[in-house]
């Protein structure tokens, strides 16, 4: 984790520094976005609860159905232009590249859903299989570097390059997110036989991002920009528990995030 969070620091400095104007008259912008997230399929995590000091335990394959959220964020970010940052004198052909901070956060709650584990006694051997259902309530906010590529169409004095500018961006991202799930034991019938409360715990991962949109100069300072992200990570979860009914457990979480958005934002350029 600490590690994790050192580099966290040297990323934001690099970036910070990269779209500093020092000196020079920079094409930057500032933009706040808002839309809705949803994620995949997290994939059927592998998901073990050890009973603590019996031997006992249970494993079985979690399923990872995300509710859909809304999500709100901010780019900070520079075109290479000629007069670009540290006063470089960049060829005419590098205005069509950038690079841009991307902060942005929303609720990553686990739909309610029901799996099956096979339980073993403290040798190894099966006794049994219990159904099981889970919920999870959890958040994830994602830093991420991201290296732009646009064009543009329809120039006018105002805006040489073009009114309507697509862009795609890939970049490196620090996903830090949270799960806080809770796990229902059930009988044939559907009673709830136990409770299982972990509390929340976090992880800090990198991950990839991608992102591809199209923005419009409504004015020369102000544009509106329309844009889809994805991201993808793979964090891990380790919690220790409480059963109601046979005490402390210790289990681990360990989702694959494919998270999709889309959403709608309002920029302005300096």
């Amino acid at each position: 984790m600490k590690k994790s969070y050192a580099l966290a620091g040297v990323m934001i400095l690099a970036a910070v520094l990269l779209v500093m104007p020092v000196g020079a008259k920079a094409e930057m912008y500032v933009e706040a976005y808002l839309g809705g997230a949803f994620a995949g399929d997290a994939g059927d995590s592998s998901f073990r609860t050890n009973i603590t000091n019996t031997g006992i335990y249970n494993t079985g394959r979690l399923p990872g159905l995300a509710q859909p959220a809304v999500l709100g964020g901010l780019k900070v970010g520079t075109w290479f232009v000629k007069e670009g940052f540290l006063g470089a004198n960049y060829p005419d052909w590098m205005k069509y590249l950038g690079f841009y901070l991307d902060f942005c956060y929303h609720r990553l709650d686990l739909k309610n859903q029901g799996f099956n584990m096979n339980q073993y006694n403290s040798s190894g051997v099966l006794t049994g299989q219990n159904m099981y259902e889970a919920k999870s309530e959890g958040t994830a906010a994602t830093l991420a570097f991201m290296f732009a590529a646009r064009y543009g169409f329809f120039p006018d004095s105002e805006v040489p390059l073009g009114r309507l500018q697509p862009y795609v961006a890939v970049g490196p991202a620090i996903l830090f997110s949270t799960q806080e799930p809770t796990i229902y034991q059930k009988s044939a019938t559907g009673t709830v036989t136990s409770v299982t409360d972990s509390g929340s715990q976090g992880s800090t991962d990198i991950c990839l991002a991608v992102d591809a949109g199209l923005r419009y100069m409504a004015l020369k300072n102000v544009s509106i920009d329309a844009s889809f992200k994805y991201r993808w990570a793979n964090p891990s979860y380790s919690y220790s528990g409480a059963n109601s009914v046979s005490g402390p457990v210790t289990f681990k979480y360990e989702p694959t995030y494919n998270l999709f958005s889309f959403q709608l934002g309002a920029a302005y350029h300096f």
